[in-house]
């Protein structure tokens, strides 16, 4: 049986850590991400250090119609894709009238819409030949509203649900779905979010143990994958007893610059 992983936002980060996990284990990768130079990058570090396969595909999954290119891509290559890792995404700092809409339709692109079709296109391979898992890269902001980055919280809302939900239909198929939501993580997202400054980014977890912790997760099937526990006891336990206006408030002072 193959085991062949798709990462998507592999250049960097969780999505290169990812990449390195599974090629210690033996599989096969297919990485994904804008910057060819640093896929080449990492293929090669791969290849040399575990034998495996790896195919890169430079492609900028921002843009409507990449994913069928990504799909396209691999069927030409003649891959199969066992393991999907939704990991590709990006948020940004600011009030939702002052930002650049261009900005936030291109995130909803990426971490909404590419998913999605990513997803669609190959959970069919999964379903047909009776296995399969896929692995969505959430984030606590999932499990509620975020003044100054209302647009990313609200994407990731719609990973943690969608995700949940297609787990549901596949019951039964021998393809599993699992949404992973970290909390804050030291990775270039802070620097391309224009988050500096924000202070719940000042005890970020590494891009390392948060891998570690997801693809632990989906090989156990776990269905919602949280890293930090005492988020999760407040996720959990706390937050659905709050009044809604202190929880908006609370959402919004965390994402206030400090400096």
């Amino acid at each position: 049986m193959s085991n062949t992983a798709l990462i998507t936002g592999a250049s960097g980060g969780i999505g290169a850590e990812f990449a390195r996990i599974h090629a210690r284990q033996g599989g096969d990768l297919i990485l994904v991400a804008r910057s060819a130079d640093k896929l080449q990058a990492l293929k090669d570090e791969l290849e040399s250090a575990h034998k495996v396969q790896v195919t890169t595909i430079a492609q900028d999954l921002s843009q409507p119609g990449a994913a069928q290119e990504v799909a396209a891509a691999t069927q030409d290559a003649g891959l199969t894709v066992d393991i999907l890792i939704n990991n590709a995404g990006f948020g940004g700092h600011g009030k939702f009238h002052e930002r650049e809409i261009r900005r936030d339709l291109e995130m909803i692109q990426l971490n909404i819409a590419a998913l999605t079709e990513l997803s669609h296109l190959f959970l069919q391979g999964m379903v047909e030949r009776g296995h399969g898992q896929i692995l969505n890269v959430a984030s606590t902001a999932g499990f509620l509203p975020g003044p100054l980055q209302a647009t990313y919280y609200a994407t990731k809302a719609f990973v943690l649900s969608f995700s949940q939900a297609i787990a549901e239909e596949l019951k039964g198929t021998g393809v599993s779905v699992t949404a992973l939501c970290p909390g804050p993580v030291a990775t270039g997202f802070v620097a391309a979010g224009d988050l500096d400054g924000v202070a719940v980014f000042d005890k970020a977890a590494s891009a390392a143990s948060v891998a570690e912790y997801g693809y632990k997760a989906m090989q156990n099937q776990k269905l919602v994958a949280i890293n930090d526990f005492g988020l999760k006891f407040v996720l959990n336990c706390v937050l659905p007893f709050l009044p809604r206006k202190m929880v908006l408030a609370t959402s919004r002072k965390s994402m206030e610059k400090s400096r």
